[in-house]
């Protein structure tokens, strides 16, 4: 005695089924790793986080700021002038020296040549030099050199001249930057602390920018 078959309707509801997974899988499937030569990495981010809810402006400290970069900073800068978007704009008109600090990521070491490799573009006050990775806390003797040299190519070696150090709101970077700039024995330190992010409020132009080449690259 046979089996009695499954109705036909059954096997066509069973293949429609098996198409739709077969479809799923290949919709889902990851895509096939680019050739190299068409390889493109993008750059990290660092130490540019979003900034802690407080709002509180802290203290200054006795030394650099070493954590938590993105966060309220201190209303004073001791040995310089903490300056506004409106005082900023003035000096900005009166030919003062404007030094960004936003870090950036290096090119990664090993890299292959043929691979792109994709930094995040940066808008900064025009006419600004870009020293990335100049405010951390701690640096190491060739990137505080890289700072040093900046400080005195965009002053023309004039530590009278008066300069304006910045990077992004709530960001201990330029804090630190501007500290160092001051121990340096620059005379006329400003520190904007509301950075691009206040001077593009003010509808005031940014202009993109590439930072001055960092030792290591």
């Amino acid at each position: 005695m046979r089996a009695a078959r499954p109705p036909a309707g059954l096997f066509g509801l069973v293949r429609t089924r098996a198409l739709i997974w077969i479809l799923l899988a290949l919709v889902l499937a990851p895509s096939s790793a680019s050739a190299k030569e068409d390889a493109v990495v993008p750059a990290p981010e660092i130490a540019v986080e979003e900034p802690t809810t407080a709002t509180v402006p802290q203290p200054e400290p006795e030394d650099y700021r070493t954590e938590a970069y993105r966060a309220p900073v201190p209303p004073s800068l001791a040995g310089g002038t903490v300056v506004d978007t409106a005082a900023a704009k003035t000096l900005h008109d009166e030919g003062a020296a404007f030094v960004d600090v936003l870090p950036r990521a290096p090119r990664p070491k090993g890299l292959p040549a043929d691979t792109i490799w994709r930094p995040k573009p940066r808008s900064n006050i025009p006419g600004s030099i870009w020293l990335v990775d100049t405010g951390y806390g701690e640096l190491a003797p060739t990137m505080e050199r890289y700072l040093i040299d900046g400080l005195v190519a965009v002053t023309q070696g004039d530590k009278s001249r008066p300069m304006v150090i910045y990077c992004l709101r709530d960001c201990w970077m330029s804090y630190n930057a501007a500290k160092r700039a001051i121990r340096a024995g620059y005379a006329a330190v400003h520190w904007y602390p509301d950075g691009t992010d206040g001077w593009a409020e003010a509808g005031y132009a940014l202009a993109p920018s590439e930072p001055e080449l960092r030792p290591d690259e």
